[in-house]
């Protein structure tokens, strides 16, 4: 059994210095030393999946990332590992408990994901290891899984079994504040404009120096078409994944952050909007481009048109939300936006399709994700 401060001291050391994740019984002391050490960043999040997300944004802002959750929610984790982390070669330390180990009784419930976590990591073309409980192995574990990742620039597992890291208590927390949010309505001049034509319109008015995160689909598909920059990346998976990397990245950077989701996406991983109105990051803007449908997949109607996204946005403690129907009233509240501060919402109403010759994106995810981290560094601190 080692002790909270022991691994986080040996964590250090290795560089690793932004944590997020979901807890469990055998993590509360490893969490709990994270929190209390004002040194280093924790970001709870709402699922396993949005963890991983936030710690890819935070790794193209130039962070060294630590996720922590339970093996019951390695199925949440699984998507964006395959398809975010993967494709894009992004590493990250992932701590994983290992609640139902075969031989050491546990809850029913932990049975299954006990026997399969090992070949489940491995399934999943993740290298990985037992968490270290002694001192003697700290150092050395954590040796191996920076070495590794730097090799593979892909996750590293530990697997953490009951009862490796004594019991910590938590120190008093100041209490995430939720301020009141002002919300702005446009009205529309008729027909709905096209997905396209709102993307044109964002692309004259970005600032230069933003970061813009574009969700899957032909969102990311129209934005490259349109105009290709270095300031973009485009999920080419991980669906609902795109406000959570975007969370990531704007907790770690002082340049202006935007996400421009799309309404199945923001459904699929609404959580994320609950974590992101906690912890305000005031550089973000989070676009939801509302078309009704599962546009990529032939159409099929999504029930965004029963939800009031701005007003979940208020909800869950973004300071500013609008709503929109139309090109003019995007560029209107996209000013607004900026002005008000983040996290502030942007909903647009849009009509279905998309762009007759609709490409994809020719540079590669890896090139994508190195080229925008390097943007992302470029005048940091």
């Amino acid at each position: 059994m080692i002790q909270a401060n022991d691994f986080i001291a040996a964590a250090k050391k290795e560089g690793f210095d932004f944590f997020t994740g979901v807890p469990c019984s055998f993590l509360t002391p490893l969490i709990n030393g994270v929190l209390n050490d004002r040194s280093l960043r924790y970001v709870g999040a709402a699922s396993e999946g949005e963890a991983v997300a936030i710690a890819a944004g935070a790794w193209l802002a130039g962070r060294k990332t630590v996720v922590m959750c339970q093996n019951s929610g390695l199925g949440n984790a699984v998507n964006p590992l395959t398809s975010l982390n993967a494709p894009f070669r992004i590493p990250t330390l992932f701590v994983t408990t290992w609640r139902g180990q075969p031989g050491i009784p546990d809850e029913p419930q932990h049975e299954v994901m006990g026997v399969i976590t090992p070949d489940l990591l491995s399934l999943m073309g993740l290298e990985h290891g037992l968490f270290p409980d002694s001192l003697d192995t700290l150092a050395p574990a954590l040796a191996q899984a920076s070495l590794r990742m730097e090799g593979t620039s892909l996750p590293y597992a530990m697997i953490m079994q009951k009862d490796s890291v004594a019991e910590t208590s938590l120190n008093p927390q100041t209490p995430l504040a939720r301020p009141n949010g002002r919300r702005l309505d446009l009205p529309g001049d008729g027909e709905a404009p096209a997905r396209a034509a709102v993307l044109e319109k964002f692309l004259s008015i970005v600032d230069p120096a933003a970061a813009v995160v574009a969700t899957t689909g032909k969102c990311g598909r129209e934005l490259f078409t349109l105009d290709d920059r270095r300031q973009h990346i485009y999920q080419v998976g991980s669906m609902g994944g795109a406000s959570a990397m975007a969370l990531g990245v704007a907790l770690n950077t002082k340049k202006p952050v935007v996400v421009l989701d799309g309404d199945g996406a923001f459904l699929m991983k609404m959580g994320n909007l609950a974590t992101i109105g906690a912890y305000r990051p005031a550089n973000l803007i989070h676009v939801v481009l509302d078309n009704g449908v599962h546009d990529s997949t032939g159409g099929q109607a999504t029930v965004s048109p029963g939800i009031d996204i701005a007003g979940v946005a208020l909800a869950c403690g973004y300071p500013f939300a609008a709503s929109c129907s139309s090109v003019e009233g995007f560029a209107q509240a996209y000013a607004e936006a900026r002005k008000a501060g983040g996290p502030a919402m942007i909903h647009v109403r849009m009509s279905a399709g998309s762009m007759a010759k609709l490409g994809r994106p020719t540079v590669k995810p890896p090139e994508v994700a190195l080229r925008f981290k390097a943007f992302l560094a470029e005048g940091a601190a």
